[in-house]
């Protein structure tokens, strides 16, 4: 049987055996309805306040302030159009995740609110005094994702949170790519509200969580019973609540241990091998990243390519965003960054995982650089070298 080796762990990530363990009797004997006043759905019940009492240590933050949502999108979501009203003013980034910034377009497509795009660097950074110049008698909300989906780079959230405090506008930002990977406080970023998303963090897909600071005055989107303090309705999916509240407790137990600095170094060790190789280059050099991704371009073929090929050694990386695949355009996140079309299009991420080991950077690094030069021998565009008669 072939020997297959999971690199593409911002796309999702594994649900981990004790995750899987803790949601299993939730599957089955305690299947009540978390809103049932008997036994059954008290039951559940202490479950998913367990599970909003281990996301709110993980941020740290109280309980209270923990909405269960149907994942990271539906967050991003709910912390917009719940605050932004029409005629209010939105600030974001040009390097935001689609569930943000394809909410952003909405507002303005809409006529319901004006939205502006922060700039980033060539190092993926957005400058906080472009957003502070970028305030508005009316705005409303700034929107600045923590950490980088596809390049990994983490921006100047505190810096931002005190810009928006100053302002006295509220701040939320996307954490679901830095969750788990780095330690979080929000009450160091100051925000206001923070998505993060289980299926990012070894939980199950279908279940993410908003913090709202006390007293944010979120509308709901979702209409029905009182559930979440009536800020999402709808019974709670109790397994994926159970399973995201183990994620979170796992994690805050592997800073402890240093398990971030393991995989920074094993995601360091592959990404310097990678980037001995003849025309490549690092996206996001020479700003701080979470410590499991690295993207890296390579002249001269294209990233969709190698991606395939890689797949069919056995090796699972990605372009980019899951959510982007088959996309036609390249990165919007590369282009804004200042890459050509050509080398956006020749990105390649990986991105490491609590289960991977050092015999899987092993097995990329066998892999890569073979397939790569294989790709480059095929392409029309890549020069040959000068023959000697």
């Amino acid at each position: 049987m072939m020997r297959r080796v999971y690199l593409d762990n911002n796309a999702t990530t594994p649900v981990l055996p004790k995750i899987l363990e803790a949601m299993r009797p939730y599957f089955g004997e305690h299947f009540g309805n978390a809103s049932s006043i008997h036994h059954h759905g008290q039951e559940t019940r202490a479950a998913v306040e367990g599970a909003r009492e281990s996301v709110a240590n993980l941020l740290p933050c109280r309980a209270s302030e923990i909405v269960f949502t149907g994942g990271g999108t539906e967050a991003d979501n709910l912390a917009i159009f719940g605050l932004a009203r029409e005629g209010d003013h939105v600030i974001t980034s040009t390097i935001e995740h689609h569930a943000v910034f394809n909410a952003c377009k909405h507002l303005t497509e809409s006529k319901r609110c004006e939205v502006t795009y922060i700039p980033v660097d060539g190092r993926g950074l957005i400058d906080p005094e472009d957003v502070k110049r970028a305030i508005r008698p009316n705005t409303k909300l700034i929107t600045i994702m923590f950490a980088n989906n596809e390049t990994g780079v983490v921006q100047p959230v505190a810096e931002i949170g005190t810009v928006a405090a100053g302002a006295n506008v509220y701040f939320h930002t996307d954490a679901v790519q830095a969750a788990g990977k780095i330690a979080i406080d929000v009450n160091e970023i100051g925000c206001d509200l923070l998505t993060i998303s289980g299926h990012k963090l070894h939980a199950p897909q279908g279940v993410g969580a908003l913090y709202v600071r006390g007293g944010t005055p979120l509308e709901p989107m979702l209409y029905g019973g009182s559930h979440e303090r009536s800020r999402r309705a709808g019974t709670e999916n109790v397994p994926a609540i159970v399973g995201l509240g183990k994620a979170a407790e796992l994690a805050s137990a592997g800073f402890k241990r240093g398990d971030d600095l393991k995989m920074a170094t094993a995601r360091d060790r592959l990404e310097r091998e990678l980037l001995a190789l003849d025309s490549t280059g690092l996206n996001g050099r020479g700003a701080c990243r979470v410590p499991n991704t690295t993207n890296v371009y390579f002249d001269g073929i294209e990233g969709e390519a190698l991606v395939i090929a890689l797949d069919l050694k056995g090796l699972a990386v990605s372009t980019g965003a899951a959510c982007s695949s088959g996309a036609i355009e390249p990165s919007h996140v590369l282009t804004a960054m200042g890459l050509s079309r050509d080398r956006a299009k020749a990105s390649i991420r990986f991105s490491l995982g609590k289960q991977n080991t050092e015999e899987d950077v092993d097995f990329a690094l066998a892999l890569v650089p073979e397939t790569v030069a294989r790709l480059r021998e095929l392409s029309p565009t890549w020069p040959r070298p000068a023959i000697s008669i």
